[in-house]
C-alpha cells in the first residue's frame, strides 16, 4: 500500500498562514458541508493556522478582496463545491485554493462522462446507461426501462448522474420498482445513471498529493447494515461499520491503490480526491465514481484513511494549504 511521502513537505511560510475554509452552499448537501468545514477549521486551528470559515455567498468575493487569504480550502459538497464553477471564479479572482482545477471538476462531477474516460484508460467499471428526463418522458418510460433491464439485468443501481452523499441513490432488485426509483432520482437532477449492480466489498480510496505526486492512502472498507451505502447509511450513526485499513488481501489493496491513483491522474485531479469502488468476489476492483471534495467530518472516510496511514489530518490539510499558498496554479 502506498502512502504519502513524508519528505516532500513544502517550505512553511515565514508568517502564520491565513486560510479561508469555504463551507455551506445552497444545495442538498449544505449540512454535510458545514460539518466538514467546521472540522477543517478546528484541525487547521490546532495546527497553528489563522483560519476562518466562510460561506459561498455574495459576501465571499468582496471579503476575500478586502482581507486576502494565502489559500482557500474548499469544504463545499454538491454542485457548489464540485462542479467547477466556483473554482473557475476563484481562478478569475486570482485566489489560490486546495483542490482540483475547474475543468477536472466538471468532468468528475458528470459521473457517466468520468466513467467513460476512466474506462477508456483501462479501468474496470460497471456497465451503465445515462438517461435524461426528456428521453424518459418522450420515448415512454415502459419501453425504455424494458431495454435497460434487458441490457444490464438485475439488480441495478440507480443514481443521479451528478451529485454526492448518495442522495437519490437506490438499489433496484425488482422490475416493478424501477420506475419509482427513476422518478425519485429525477428530483435531484435532469439525468439519471442506471448502473449494473456489483455485489462485493465496498471501498473508499483516498488520494493525496503533498508535492511528490498523488499517493494512495489505506483503503477504508464500508459495511452498511442495509447492504447499500445510501444517504441514510452514511449519516445515521450505527448503520454502517468502517474498517481502516480494509480487510482485503495485499494484492487487492495494491490493485485498489493503483486504481485510485490512476483515476486521479486520468481525470486531471489535484491535491486530494476519494474514489468509490467495489471489489467483486473474483478480486476485481470496479470504479464507481470519484469525489473532488471528499467529506471531512469526524466520521468521514478521508480522515479515517489519513489516520490509518499514521498521519494527522490537521498536518495534511495544513501542508496542502501551504503548498497552494506558495505555488501559482
Amino acid at each position: 500500500m502506498t502512502e504519502p511521502a513524508a519528505a516532500a513537505e513544502p517550505a512553511a511560510p515565514q508568517y502564520p498562514l491565513r486560510a479561508v475554509v469555504l463551507a455551506g452552499g445552497l444545495n442538498f448537501e449544505r449540512e454535510v458541508s458545514l460539518s466538514s468545514g467546521t472540522q477543517v477549521w478546528e484541525e487547521l486551528t490546532r495546527a497553528g493556522l489563522d483560519a476562518e470559515v466562510r460561506d459561498a455567498d455574495a459576501d465571499l468575493l468582496p471579503g476575500l478582496a478586502a482581507s486576502p487569504a494565502d489559500a482557500v480550502f474548499i469544504a463545499l459538497h454538491g454542485a457548489t463545491g464540485e462542479d467547477g464553477a466556483l473554482r473557475a471564479v476563484l481562478d478569475l479572482a486570482g485566489v489560490p485554493y486546495v483542490g482540483s482545477p475547474a475543468a477536472a471538476c466538471r468532468l468528475a462531477w458528470d459521473k457517466p462522462a468520468a466513467k467513460s474516460v476512466v474506462r477508456s484508460a483501462g479501468v474496470t467499471t460497471p456497465d451503465w446507461v445515462a438517461l435524461p428526463h426528456s428521453t424518459f418522458r418522450e420515448l415512454g418510460a415502459g419501453a425504455v426501462l424494458d431495454l435497460i433491464v434487458a441490457r444490464l439485468g438485475l439488480p441495478l443501481m440507480v443514481k443521479p448522474a451528478s451529485g454526492g452523499s448518495a442522495l437519490g441513490a437506490q438499489k433496484v432488485t425488482r422490475v416493478e420498482d424501477l420506475p419509482a426509483a427513476m422518478v425519485s432520482c429525477f428530483a435531484y437532477g435532469d439525468t439519471v445513471m442506471v448502473e449494473r449492480f456489483v455485489d462485493g466489498v465496498e471501498l473508499a480510496l483516498s488520494v493525496v498529493d503533498l508535492g511528490e505526486g498523488p499517493e494512495a492512502l489505506p483503503a477504508v472498507e464500508i459495511v452498511p447494515e442495509s447492504g447499500v451505502f445510501d444517504y441514510t447509511s452514511r449519516y445515521t450513526p450505527g448503520l454502517t461499520e468502517y474498517h481502516a485499513p480494509a480487510r482485503v488481501s495485499d494484492e487487492v489493496a495494491r490493485a485498489a491503490a493503483e486504481l485510485a491513483v490512476r483515476v486521479h491522474r486520468v481525470l486531471g485531479l489535484a491535491d486530494l480526491s476519494r474514489t468509490d469502488a467495489i471489489v467483486s468476489p473474483d478480486g476485481t476492483v470496479h470504479f464507481l465514481e470519484v469525489n473532488v471534495s471528499p467529506g471531512l467530518t469526524e466520521t468521514s472516510m478521508f480522515p479515517m484513511a489519513v489516520e490509518a496511514a499514521g498521519h494527522s489530518l490537521g498536518d495534511v490539510l495544513a501542508r496542502l494549504l501551504a503548498r497552494r499558498a506558495s505555488t501559482d496554479r
